[in-house]
């Protein structure tokens, strides 16, 4: 601050200085009025002058005169200048310059008559009054000044005790304690209080003390205590009141001392009017919160040792120890602890309804601390009820009850009571809060909680109704909106009321069902989601949140161990109860434990759903939410530690699933949303849950081990499948199913499920198959597809048609945007187009009445066209373009659309089933003991059943005429064979048979059934054998990539075409009638256009024989080979493809043995390693061996007798003579071949592993053959022979390349050409020998060799890289096959070539090898001789010659050959084999001979040039196709042989191009 007072007016102070600060102190003085900054200038004027007198600066007496001067301009300023001198005063005094000293005080002296004594005295230090000579001696004034305080502050006058003025007191408890029912106010008893305490001069905080002890005493006088104690405080100070309050408390904090409810009563309604504030009085009560948190905080440890204590397993001895230490502790505890005051001013707010009071003491402890005494809970408990009586009396009370109404609270203060919903969001729920688990206490006023609940959720659903239906008229409707806005905003308040009371408190309470069943009332309610949410905090959170709960799950955990550790089958009731009564309380917990318990042990599952009948509604939901809390489980395993099966806990899981929910009435949708989830998210494990669920509750088993019977059975309609179709009886499933469906379609669950499935069953080898075992993505493949096809079946049998079809898109949609596989996309849509038909057939019925069938079938026809139109048109985009070619979409459809039901009238299933009930009636009639009554009752069953059953036939016969009446007119649109019959064939084996016969076994059998049908109908362009011939020859490719369940399938598809096989080869009669003329049979594929067809174009009895030879033989081959690769999936799989076709194959014993032999092997070899698939050889096996007694030798499978070969030798008159002649029955059957082989061909071209399995199948064949071979002319003879051979058959496919006839068919006949040359050359190798025999070599035919060989090399290049892959495969193959087989396969070669005139080379490759006569070593020498001179084929001319000398000499070879053989054959096997051996050696051997190869064997045969070996392995294969063999052959020929084929090996690729294009001319 500047300084007021200059320096120079202190150098001038006589001159100037003097009147300036005069008149500056005057300004300052004038200006007092306008601010308080006048006052303080002042003051610093005045000081600053002082310490200018102290600094010597000016003189004492020049300043006391100013002073003097100035001190009239203030009133005040004596007052200042004595501040002044205090201030300077200590600062002098702490200076330490003597002389300032002594200037301040000659200035206080000279100032003396300004400033008053007293005013001094007052500021100045004892001191400097001595000095200034004011007082005699400092220490005396002080002691003085004390005594004087202390008389003034702390001596009493009066001690105001009753005594004192007992009669003042008397009269003013007479006055308070007085009758106060007549017209006495408060006012006027206060004019007499204040009177007494004038009178008595009584203390009036004492008055007010004795006041509040008679409000005590008469509470019910609140009206007249409140007003008086208000007025009376106008007289005393605020703090008053409180403070007797709080002394009051104080007297009973005592460790013995109760404080009395009284003085709680009168503190709280003081509180309530305001008349002491909360936190004044708070201070004074006892507890501190401190304290009380710290007891909380023991509670929650206290109760964790007991869970620690229920959860050890403590041993017997040490229990007693335990126990007694327990009793100790409780005893001590039951001591009475110290009174809460808190909590007793607390009850009291409760009980006169200050809730905002009561509330503020609640928040300053710990949760749910003050409601967990009881009385409070209950005080609290009491105010709800009266809060919420009228709203409760108005909605909440149920039909027929009275229920005792509640008196609402006197005074006005209170909570207003609720009249709406909105009301209770503002007090009860808050209220409810603070209850928290305590409102158990009070079991009533939960029940009115939860039925307001009920009413206000019944009241948010016809509000919604109310919106839904308004919305659309009043758009604009604001009032509308708030409605919604506000029930939200309570439901949320309901949920979180659930959360943390309603729940808490059932935890709470003593097993009480009612209470359960109640919150159900209000529970069923609210969407799933919202219950599991809430079930979820229940068990997860809200038992960790109170000491309390906290022990009753441990002791809940306690008791379910005790009962689960007792739980039998037989003790089922008293458990069941037992577990009911636990789980009333708390069913989260105890379900938790029981499930843990199932999951480790499955034999647990049948006595746990039994016992689970004693529970509440309330608890089997709170069932469903834990078990879909147990599969979701993140820290469980779904697959074993093998990795290759599912958990055990997940199925046992599933199968406790299935039953308990078949059971009881459990909501379904949250499991239901659960798998779909899952599978959303790639996952397919949890299907099994599905799977189980569908099963128990509909009834619908998939098992792969049905018998053919049930499956017969599940070809007819419903009553017949549930009676013969299932293994167990299907009881009782109606409600469980109808709940199923119920859940599905509520929550639009169906469909996505299908989809779902569908999309997932790819995706379980792409997505999920990554790195687990191949096994468990075969499993899991399995399931996904059975669950697929079982829920599939669920939804056809239970849902109306009007469902079905709304849920399920068409078939394009499902195919193209939901990217279903076609196979399950029609199974989804079969059912759809089934109740279409029916429903447009009933409509077209009721149109127009004819009964006439012929009507009837008319409208079926015209119905099946309405409903199928959109879908022919819908298929097109499912595939190329292309395929159309073949099959017309119209035949896809249909083969996709029709089911077993259609097609075949299960009649025998029907018999079976009425036989059996026929039976039952029967044994019902004749048993004794039943009363009438019941056999009445059993009979009236059966004959209900067995009408129905016989109405369902008829139903089903006239249904299936009407079907094939349909097809008759449709198949000739069906194929379409642009390209090629053969092409067709393929087009419907890979997009109908294949897909469709692996899908379902019923469909399996469906597939072998339209085959036959197909067949049947005699539909053009549809080669039966063809179709035949590329199931049976090529089992390898398909059974590898099955699933087990998939192999399964296949192996039933496959049993049921041989048995329709089996029954065409079993008898000549049957096969002319069934095959005879149909066009299935023909043997000439021409083009597609050409109306042929005599008899010779069809295949006879006896070489359609062959023909099943071979078919068994392939599948023997095809047998062996996946036996041999040591390929998990490659041997179990056809290990259960030969169990199911066990009833028709293996026939032929050989093959049999084979078989047998090398499944033998695969027992040994398996029996450590891989015991599932030992079991399964294991099983196979033992059949096996059942069945040999029933196996044919091969003579007797496929055997021509005289009159037959007569029969082949009048067909032959037909066939091709030479290079010249027109095709026909020969070259057709050859074709025939080529269009079944066409399809290895392509995969020849494709892979190589292909050719293998081929040239196995090549190798194999010898070995079968070689028992019922011809003997063969000289080795010498075939090789001249092969070689005109050649040139003669090139010059015959120029030829014919040539002739108009060259159709598709022919083409195609020409790509597989390479198959065929051997078997061919054989035939016409033998030809040529016979007629040499008779006819002299001419010199056109030695140019016709020559024109050919120009021929073939033209060729050359066409055929390069076909025959160099088959070459390399070959020779792959030649390496594993035993040198065992090579050489018979060279000994039959040779033989072939002697056969072939004599043999029709009819059935081409379709044949298997067949018994020939054998020609007499005389003839061959003779032979051989003609042979040598001549080089040239025969021509046709002389073909009937030759076959009548063969049968001439056939009669000779006979008696001969048998003699002759032997020797030869053993020699030639010593040479070629290393091995010694009878005649009997070089019969029949099967494929499976391979172990017995030797290594020396092996080594000789690889030496051989891989020419040769890739030779022979062809030739091997056009043996097989040729078909015959010979018993036993010259050691002669076998050198020849030998000798050619090196020659052979030699030319190498141009010989085998020659075999491939005069094959083609062929």
């Amino acid at each position: 601050m500047a300084a007021l007072l200059p320096a120079e007016w202190i150098k001038n102070w006589e001159k100037g200085g003097k009147n300036e600060f005069v008149q500056l102190c005057r300004v300052l003085s004038e200006n007092r009025s306008h601010d308080s900054m006048g006052f303080r200038d002042i003051q610093q004027a005045l000081y600053e002058l002082a310490y200018h007198v102290v600094r010597g600066n000016l003189k004492h007496d020049q300043a006391s005169n100013v002073l003097g001067d100035v001190i009239e301009f203030r009133e005040d300023m004596p007052s200042i200048l004595a501040d002044v001198f205090c201030i300077l005063d200590i600062e002098t005094s702490c200076l330490e310059e003597k002389s300032k000293r002594d200037h301040f005080t000659q200035l206080v002296l000279a100032c003396l008559y300004l400033v008053s004594d007293t005013v001094l005295k007052e500021r100045l230090d004892p001191e400097t009054l001595e000095s200034l000579g004011l007082i005699k001696q400092s220490q005396q004034f002080n002691q003085k000044s004390v005594k004087i305080k202390t008389k003034l502050f702390y001596k009493q006058q009066k001690f105001n005790l009753l005594r004192e003025e007992n009669e003042g007191y008397a009269k003013l408890i007479a006055e308070l304690g007085q009758d106060l029912s007549g017209n006495i106010t408060s006012d006027l008893i206060l004019e007499n209080i204040k009177s007494l305490i004038g009178c008595f001069n009584l203390d009036p905080n004492r008055v007010l003390d004795i006041i509040l002890e008679v409000y005590e005493c008469r509470p019910e006088y609140d009206d007249f205590f409140v007003p008086l104690i208000e007025s009376y405080m106008y007289m005393c100070e605020p703090q008053t009141l409180c403070h007797i309050l709080g002394f009051k408390f104080k007297f009973y904090q005592d460790p013995s001392g109760e404080t009395p409810s009284s003085l709680y009563r009168v503190a709280a309604v003081l509180l309530q009017h305001n008349l002491i504030d909360l936190e004044d009085l708070y201070v004074h009560l006892l507890p501190g919160d401190n304290a009380i948190i710290e007891e909380h905080k023991r509670e929650i440890v206290e109760a964790k040792q007991i869970v620690r204590k229920l959860t050890m397993v403590v041993l017997s001895s040490e229990k007693t120890e335990e126990k007694e230490k327990e009793k100790e502790k409780e005893e001590e505890k039951t001591e009475k602890p110290p009174d809460n005051q808190k909590l007793g001013l607390l009850e009291a707010l409760l009980k006169i309804g200050d809730w905002q009071h009561a509330q503020s003491i609640m928040d300053q402890m710990p949760p749910f601390y003050a409601t967990s005494h009881k009385p409070i809970a209950i005080a609290l408990c009491q105010l709800v009820h009266v809060t919420i009586e009228p709203l409760y009396r108005r909605v909440g009370v149920p039909k027929g009850a009275k229920g005792s109404p509640v008196s609402s609270l006197p005074n006005k203060r209170a909570p207003k009571q609720a009249d709406s919903f909105e009301d209770l969001r503002k007090e009860v729920f808050n209220m409810l809060c603070y209850l928290g688990p305590h409102l158990s206490h009070d079991p009533i006023l939960f029940a009115k909680v939860v039925r307001l609940g009920k009413a206000f959720m019944k009241e948010v659903g016809t509000m919604k109704k109310f919106v839904s239906d308004r919305v659309v008229k009043f758009q604009s409707d604001g009032s509308k909106q708030e409605d919604k806005e506000k029930m939200e905003i309570l439901f949320s308040c309901l949920l979180s009321i659930t959360d943390q009371v309603l729940l808490p408190s059932l935890s709470l309470m003593d097993c009480n069902a009612c209470m359960s069943e109640e919150l159900w009332g209000m529970f069923k309610t609210f969407p799933y989601q919202y219950r599991y949410r809430l079930y979820g905090q229940w068990k997860n959170e809200t038992y960790n949140s109170h000491p309390l709960l906290v022990k009753v799950k441990a002791q809940t955990i306690d008791r379910a161990k005790y009962i689960m550790k007792r739980l039998t089958k037989e003790n089922v009731k008293p458990s069941g109860r037992q577990i009911g009564k636990l789980s009333h309380s708390n069913p989260t917990i105890l379900f938790d434990y029981i499930l843990s318990q199932i999951q480790k042990y499955d034999n647990l599952i049948t006595p746990v759903v039994d016992s689970l009948k004693y529970l509440t509604s309330l608890n089997y939901d709170v069932l469903a939410y834990c078990i879909i809390e147990a599969l979701a489980n993140p820290e469980k395993e779904r697959m074993k530690h093998d990795d290759t099966t599912i958990s055990s806990w997940l199925q046992s899981l599933a199968s406790f699933c299935g039953a308990v929910f078949r059971k009881y009435p459990i909501e379904l949708a949250g499991l239901l949303q659960y798998v779909a989830n899952q599978l959303k998210a790639g996952k397919s494990f949890d299907l099994l849950i599905l799977k189980e669920v569908v099963q128990k509750m509909a009834g619908i088993e998939i098992t792969e081990e049905m018998t053919m019977e049930q499956l017969e059975a599940m070809t007819g309609g419903e009553q017949l499948k549930a009676e013969g179709g299932y293994f167990g009886q299907i009881r009782n499933t109606k409600k469980s199913s109808q709940r199923l469906k119920d859940a599905l379609l509520d929550h639009d669950l169906a469909l996505p499920l299908c989809l779902l499935m569908a999309q997932q069953r790819n995706g379980v080898i792409f997505q999920e198959g990554g790195e687990k075992h191949l096994k468990l993505v075969g499993k899991l493949y399995d399931q996904c597809h059975d669950t697929l096809v079982q829920f599939g079946g669920f939804l056809a049998s239970n849902l109306s048609t009007e469902d079905y079809i709304k849920r399920v898109p068409s078939i394009d949609v499902l195919c193209n945007e939901f990217h279903t596989p076609h196979d399950a996309a029609f199974f989804l849509s079969r059912p759809m187009y089934a109740h279409h038909i029916s429903s447009k057939y009933d409509e077209l019925k009721k149109a127009e009445k004819g009964n006439k069938q012929q009507h009837k079938v008319h409208k079926y026809i015209t119905s099946c066209e309405l409903v199928m139109a959109p879908v022919h048109d819908a298929v097109i985009s499912l595939h190329l373009p292309k395929v159309w070619d073949d099959i017309s979409p119209q035949f896809y459809a249909t083969f996709w659309s029709l089911t077993m039901y259609d097609l075949a009238v299960p009649h025998s299933s029907y018999d079976r089933e009425v036989n059996k009930l026929k039976v039952q009636m029967k044994a019902i009639d004749d048993n004794q003991e039943m009363p009438p009554n019941k056999k009445k009752k059993e009979k009236e069953r059966c004959t209900a059943l067995q009408d129905k059953l016989l109405e369902e036939e008829k139903k089903q016969l006239e249904h299936v005429q009407r079907v094939l009446q349909r097809l008759k007119l449709e198949k000739d649109n069906w194929l379409l064979a642009k390209s090629t019959k053969n092409e067709t064939i393929t087009k419907f084996l890979q997009l109908c048979i294949f897909p469709r016969c692996i899908f379902s076994a019923i469909d399996a059998v469906y597939c072998a059934h339209f085959v036959e049908l197909v067949h049947q109908q005699k539909t053009p362009n549809f080669s039966t054998l063809l179709c035949y011939d590329r199931v049976f020859s090529d089992i390898i490719y398909t059974v590898a990539s099955c699933t087990e369940n998939e192999a399964s399938r296949y192996g039933r598809f496959l049993c049921c075409m041989l048995e329709t096989v089996t029954r065409w080869h079993s008898d000549r009669v049957i096969y002319e009638k069934e095959c005879g003329n149909y066009p299935g049979f023909l043997t000439i594929l021409r083009a597609t256009g050409f109306d042929g067809g005599n008899k010779a174009d069809q295949l006879d009895y006896e070489n359609f024989r062959h023909v099943v030879h071979k078919w068994h033989y392939k599948l023997t081959k095809a047998s062996v080979h996946c036996l041999e690769t040591g390929e998990y999936t490659h041997i179990r799989n056809i290990l259960i493809v030969l169990t199911k076709i066990l009833p028709w194959y293996p026939k032929v014993l050989n093959l049999g043995q084979a078989l047998e032999r090398r499944v033998h092997k695969i027992c040994q070899e398996e029996k450590e390693k891989r015991p599932d698939l030992y079991a399964l050889a294991m099983g196979y096996s033992g059949q096996l061996k059942s069945r040999k007694p029933f196996m044919i030798p091969e003579n007797e499978f496929h055997h021509k007798d005289p009159p037959a070969r007569n029969a082949v030798a009048a067909t032959v008159q037909n066939g091709p003579g030479g290079a010249g002649m027109p095709t026909s029955l020969t070259i057709n059957t050859v074709r025939l071949e080529e269009g079944t082989t066409e399809e290895t061909d392509k995969l020849k071209e494709k892979s190589q592993g292909v050719v293998k399995v081929i040239n196995k199948a090549v190798n194999a064949t010898p070995k079968v053959t070689t028992s019922n071979g011809n003997s063969a002319s000289n080795s010498k003879i075939i090789k001249e022979k092969d070689d005109k051979e050649k040139s003669g058959k090139e010059k015959d496919k120029e030829k014919k390349d040539k002739t108009p006839a060259a159709t598709p068919e022919m083409k195609a006949l020409g790509k597989d050409g390479k198959d065929k040359p051997k078997e061919e050359r054989a035939n016409k190798e033998e030809k040529a020998r016979e007629i040499k025999e008779k006819t002299p070599k001419s010199d056109k035919e030695k140019e016709k060799v020559k024109k050919e060989e120009k021929a073939s090399k033209e060729e050359k290049s066409k055929t390069v890289v076909t025959i160099v892959e088959s070459k390399s495969t070959a020779e792959k193959e030649r390496e594993k096959e035993p040198s065992r087989e090579r050489d018979v396969a060279k000994e039959i070669k040779s033989k072939e070539n002697a056969k072939g005139a004599e043999k029709m080379p009819v059935a081409g490759s379709l044949k298997s090898p067949v018994p020939r006569s054998e020609t007499s070593e005389s003839e061959r020498e003779q032979k051989r001789r003609k042979v040598d001179t001549h080089s040239s084929p025969s021509h046709s001319s002389t073909v009937k010659d030759n076959i009548n000398e063969l049968k001439d000499s056939s009669a000779k070879d006979h008696s001969n050959s048998d003699r002759e053989v032997p020797q030869d054959s053993t020699k030639r096997r010593k040479e070629e084999n290393g091995t010694t051996g009878s005649s009997k050696h070089s019969k029949s051997e099967s494929p499976s001979d391979s172990p017995r190869l030797n290594e020396k064997e092996k080594e000789k045969n690889k030496s051989k040039s891989s020419g040769k070996e890739k030779g022979d392995s062809i030739k091997a294969e056009k043996m097989e196709k040729s078909s015959s063999g010979s018993k036993k052959e010259s050691r002669h020929d076998k050198e020849k042989t030998e000798k050619k084929e090196k020659r052979d090996s030699t030319g190498g690729k141009e010989e085998k191009k020659h075999h491939k294009s005069s094959d083609k001319h062929r």
